[in-house]
């Protein structure tokens, strides 16, 4: 059976001892130029996904007012989850590049040690078997050449012993010791033959054992080294292949991440989020009246009018102050005027008066929320400053009651110093929304100013006078006339006021919402709600913050829109926006 075995094994090649042995050595060597090749790939990952990486965190936002503006149009934060995407994707290829390391190069390294080993061992062996065998053939050709040589003294020695017998003239004596010379050499050549014959049947066995057991069996060790190394460099190829389709789920996540992403982008709603960014509140221009230079009469200016002849004799073209219209004519076309652009991007005085109502009632609501939220720390840190100190009071070994009293002084203080600006923005803010129009009034405005326009109200809209260079003015005291006006007659303008409003017509529900947080509701036009309470919508939040809801048909108003979770209709049609 196992010469059957040894029929295919390399054995077969047992004259070919050095060839084999450089074979076995150029399998070690092509094994480790694969763990190089496995080493360098493994460096192009990890290469790629830094680069990758460092492509990420380039384009990721600063932190900036301009991370907070980006963020809410949808294109922008598609990005940001692109680049989030691309991190994950980043990170993927750094696991390539560790199961790499990990699971191919580390264990083709140890491997490699134990390959050199293992072979350095069983060569060392067959050259150990090689030269036994041909040391015990160089005795046994001095077993032969030995007996050779005794062969011929004996042969000599007889010769001699003959002659000297039959020689006469030689003494007995002397036939004698010719006679036990030749009997010596006999004997000595009988014992060479038995020396020979004993070490050839010696050598042959060993031969046989050499060239048919230890050689054999130490080819059979090479053969299975190299079957085995054969078979590790197989597995590692497949291994190979296998580290990178681990990760093509999550790659796929990522790649399906960034596609989401992409459809994610809504491009009606962040063109509404321009409108809503940027809408200045202003009313627009009414109609110019004709005005008569035919007859011989003092001509009246219309209220609603854009242009004034008299008042633009006295502001010459290119010195107009307050200019608040935002948009520019040039050359037949509109565009938004850049002195009201750099305001409302820029800074400006304190109660934001240099910005257009809408934006002016959105930065005096963002104030007032920073100031509450201060407050509330204040008051924070006050109540736990309180509690320490009942706490020394009641302990004294633990500190002095006292040493708190200065800090809780100064939160005093800093508490009152934001209330007090509390109160300050809270009448800007309600000086604006004064002037602005209500909510549910904006489908009548219109027609409310003509009527108005009959009183000695002027026109409340910021755009009294156009410049000679075609931009839209307002004078500086226009506002206070308004006011002026509104108080010395108020019977004109606040029971028509009241008479639309009473006669408004129900708004149509837009959708539902859900409260999130119990809403007190004690302000005026507000309704009260509870946490998990159902409501109707049936006015969106036009950037103000709050929404007009409805829980039956007689009560409805305002709550915060944070406070609510909205689910519009798909076909409902919110009040129109103006800007």
């Amino acid at each position: 059976m196992g010469e059957e075995r040894m029929g295919v094994c390399w054995s077969e090649t047992k004259d070919q001892f050095e060839n084999l042995e450089k074979h076995t050595q150029w399998g070690i060597e092509y094994l480790e130029k694969y763990t190089k090749f496995v080493k360098e790939r493994s460096e192009i990952e990890l290469n790629y996904a830094k680069q990758i990486r460092n492509l990420s965190k380039k384009y990721q936002p600063k932190k900036n007012s301009r991370e907070e503006e980006e963020s809410k149009y949808t294109f922008c934060r598609a990005f940001m989850t692109t680049l989030n995407e691309l991190n994950d994707y980043a990170g993927q290829h750094e696991v390539i590049s560790e199961n790499l390391t990990s699971q191919i190069i580390a264990e083709l390294s140890r491997y490699l040690q134990e390959l050199k080993s293992e072979r350095k061992s069983h060569f060392h062996d067959g050259r150990k078997a090689q030269q036994h065998i041909e040391s015990s053939w160089k005795q046994l050709e001095s077993c032969k050449r030995k007996f050779e040589r005794d062969c011929k003294e004996a042969d000599r020695a007889q010769q001699y012993f003959e002659k000297m017998d039959a020689d006469i003239n030689v003494t007995k004596a002397d036939v004698e010791k010719a006679r036990q010379q030749a009997q010596m050499r006999h004997q000595m050549a009988s014992d060479s033959k038995n020396d020979y014959s004993s070490y050839l049947q010696k050598f042959n066995q060993e031969q046989n054992e050499h060239y048919f057991t230890i050689i054999p069996n130490i080819f059979q060790k090479l053969q299975d080294m190299e079957e085995t190394r054969i078979d590790r460099l197989g597995v590692c190829m497949k291994t190979f292949a296998d580290v990178d389709r681990q990760v093509l789920p999550i790659v796929g996540k990522c790649l399906d991440g960034m596609t989401k992403a992409a459809e994610s982008i809504e491009p009606k709603t962040d063109s509404k989020q321009v409108v809503e960014s940027y809408k200045s509140g202003f009313e627009p221009p009414g109609d110019v009246e004709f005005e008569d230079y035919g007859q011989a009469m003092k001509r009246t200016v219309s209220d609603n009018s854009l242009t004034s002849s008299r008042e633009a004799k006295e502001k010459p073209s290119g010195k107009s102050k307050g200019k608040l219209w935002p948009f520019i004519k040039n050359k037949n076309k509109i565009t938004l005027n850049s002195h009201v652009r750099n305001l409302i991007e820029g800074s400006g005085p304190e109660d934001f008066s240099h910005l257009p109502p809408e934006q002016r009632r959105k930065k005096l609501q963002a104030k007032l929320d920073e100031l509450n939220k201060d407050i509330q720390k204040e008051m924070d840190q006050r109540d736990a400053l309180t509690k320490m100190k009942d706490v020394y009071v009641k302990n004294p070994q633990m500190g002095d009651p006292t040493s708190v009293d200065p800090r809780l002084t100064e939160i005093g203080q800093n508490i009152e110093k934001l209330q007090f600006e509390v109160q300050k923005f809270e009448g800007w803010l309600a000086e604006v929304e004064e002037r602005m129009p209500s909510k549910s009034d904006t489908h009548r405005r219109s027609g409310f100013y003509e009527t108005q326009n009959n009183t000695t109200v002027g026109n409340t809209c910021a755009q009294d006078r156009e410049s000679p260079d075609g931009s839209y003015t307002e004078e500086q005291n226009s506002e206070t006339q308004v006011k002026a006006n509104i108080n010395t007659n108020p019977t004109s303008s606040t029971p028509e006021f009241d008479d639309e409003f009473d006669d408004e017509e129900t708004l149509p529900t837009i959708g539902t919402c859900k409260a999130l947080y119990p809403f007190e509701g004690h302000n005026e036009g507000t309704i009260a709600v509870a946490e998990g309470e159902l409501l109707y919508v049936i006015e969106e939040d036009k950037g103000d913050g709050w929404t007009r809801v409805r829980r039956n048909e007689e009560e409805e108003g305002y709550v915060p829109t944070s406070y609510v979770e909205v689910f519009l209709e798909t076909n409902a049609k919110g009040a129109m926006t103006y800007i």
